[in-house]
């Protein structure tokens, strides 16, 4: 008997981009945006929150273009406004005139760009180790979007998103380059960030003056030990929105969600459940 793959969800056509959605439990719609590691899906992502976040929200948790099993389209350009786009689609196909959203990494870019330009669709926020705003390209950051294809280098890089060596093992260096290398992920992915890649991070951001602006209540969270993306971006992020609470976890790299899956989760069911 063929295994099911549990990182395909549903397949759903978004402005004629075919996305791999993962669309779970019943409430208010909550976004969950991942980030842009090698390799990554929403599942791979999300996957330790996912079913407890499902008990209380209905939870969306797509595949953005180029990435997992969204389609890879010969000549799409990867960048903020197609990725900004794509979900505006989802919304709209799926007939939501908002959500509140979940945005980790490079996500978090996502949906503070998409706050910014179409606050009216964005409830609550949630920014967790976000870029968004311009920042020095971290040497963290820089091997996560320069990596090639290796046992060793996925082994490397999973050094460098975990503070707890105990999540990382040899075992999952290998599930995490397995699906580095299936048809077409690298193809993308080595396209989205070439170097020099400072570039890229700034491509991603938000004005400060845009950032400052926005109304939405916004929940910010880090890892003290982030070696990705730096602690000062969600410092500078917490002092620029005015609605805003920032929560930093100790002994916590890159991983909140995976790291400390079960206080991220009560923090999110709290902050998303306060009276509005």
């Amino acid at each position: 008997m063929k295994q099911e793959n549990v990182e395909i969800g549903t397949s759903i056509e978004c402005g004629g981009l075919r996305t791999n959605l993962h669309d779970l439990g019943t409430g208010d719609p909550v976004v969950l945006i991942h980030g842009s590691g090698p390799g990554v899906s929403a599942w791979a992502n999300w996957r330790l929150v996912l079913p407890s976040l499902a008990k209380e929200f209905r939870v969306l948790a797509p595949d953005m273009a180029g990435f997992g099993y969204t389609d890879r389209p010969d000549g799409f350009v990867y960048d903020k406004s197609a990725w900004i786009k794509q979900i505006l689609d989802l919304l709209n196909v799926l007939g939501l005139e908002r959500a509140d959203f979940i945005g980790n990494s490079f996500g978090g870019a996502i949906a503070l760009g998409l706050a910014v330009q179409h606050p009216e669709r964005v409830g609550r926020l949630v920014l967790m180790g976000s870029v968004g705003l311009s920042f020095p390209l971290s040497d963290g950051l820089d091997a996560v979007w320069g990596y090639t294809p290796s046992f060793e280098n996925m082994r490397r890089l999973l050094d460098i998103f975990a503070y707890d060596r105990s999540l990382v093992n040899d075992e999952l260096a290998e599930l995490r380059y397995r699906a580095s290398i299936r048809p077409g992920f690298q193809e993308s992915f080595s396209s989205m960030f070439p170097a020099p890649r400072q570039r890229w991070i700034d491509a991603l951001a938000s004005s400060e003056d845009e950032i400052r602006a926005l109304p939405h209540e916004t929940l910010i969270i880090h890892g003290r030990e982030d070696k990705v993306i730096p602690l000062s971006t969600s410092l500078r992020l917490a002092d620029l929105i005015s609605c805003s609470q920032l929560h930093v976890f100790g002994r916590c790299g890159h991983w909140t969600q995976i790291e400390h899956s079960a206080r991220f989760v009560r923090l999110i069911q709290d902050f998303l459940n306060e009276p509005r």
